[in-house]
């Protein structure tokens, strides 16, 4: 009778195990659909994509989607969610998380440990531009796979001790030089065309040496005139800033505050 029921249990967790989520270093899984944005073929590719990064980098990277923040601002729920729910590697908890609620559509990442150095306030504000088109236009999949691959830069080079910043985001890429000649090159050509055929309509014009043969004897007479002062010349020199002054410039970085777990965060967030 044991035997059976042995036999019986084993059976049933052959079926129960694939099902089972993928759980990260010491939390739940990468990603949390419950908003249902997702396909189940885009599930599995973002979720083999959150995972490789985050084993390799060391940092847990975790998208989560829900219908409503309950009452509660959608900083406070990410920072919960994270700290709650066991997401982290080390003993600084590194890692980041992107929430995205439908009912008023917001959105917000929260990083924490490494994360905090690794994505500063300038760098968060340049990876929302780059998802943010797709956000809007409710292509999600690309949204969260652009944010995983960012995340994957953004860790590597904060490794150089130089995190991006202010001062050293990542630059656009310029547009090959071959399509710019390309571009040029059909420009110029268009213009002969152009300039030629309004040239060749021009047959009784010639050029004269002075401008007064291009207009006709008798055909102008002047009853007023008067001078008129068209430009003045300005200069301008840049007044020395008092000492003591209340300018300040920004020092970039990551502005952070407290979690309800007393865990320190950074972010930042908005509307989509």
């Amino acid at each position: 009778m044991k035997k059976r029921i042995f036999t019986i249990f084993f059976a049933l967790l052959i079926f129960i195990i694939p099902a089972l989520p993928l759980f990260a270093a010491d939390g739940g899984t990468r990603l949390i659909d419950a908003a249902d944005l997702l396909s189940q073929s885009s599930e599995r590719d973002l979720i083999n994509k959150l995972d490789e990064i985050s084993e390799r980098q060391q940092v847990d990277i975790v998208v989560v989607t829900i219908e409503s923040l309950e009452g509660e601002s959608a900083m406070v729920y990410a920072d919960d969610f994270y700290d709650y729910n066991g997401y982290g590697f080390g003993a600084g908890r590194d890692g980041i998380l992107f929430l995205i609620s439908m009912e008023e559509r917001d959105w917000y990442i929260s990083t924490t440990g490494y994360g905090i150095t690794a994505f500063t306030d300038a760098g968060l504000e340049y990876m929302s531009e780059a998802f943010m088109g797709d956000l809007s236009e409710g292509n999600y999949a690309e949204a969260f796979t652009t944010f995983a691959e960012l995340c994957d830069d953004f860790i590597t080079q904060a490794r150089t001790g130089t995190p991006y910043d202010a001062d050293n985001l990542p630059k656009e890429p310029f547009e090959p030089v071959w399509t710019l000649v390309i571009s040029l090159g059909a420009g110029f050509i268009i213009s002969l065309i152009v300039t030629g055929g309004m040239r060749s309509s021009l047959k009784t014009v010639r050029s004269q040496l002075v401008a007064d043969d291009y207009v006709k004897k008798n055909s102008m007479q002047l009853t007023k005139n008067r001078d008129l002062f068209l430009y003045r010349n300005v200069e301008r020199q840049r007044k020395p800033e008092e000492s003591g002054s209340d300018k300040s410039e920004s020092t970039g970085g990551s502005s952070t505050h407290i979690s309800s777990s007393g865990t320190k965060h950074g972010g930042g967030g908005g509307k989509f």
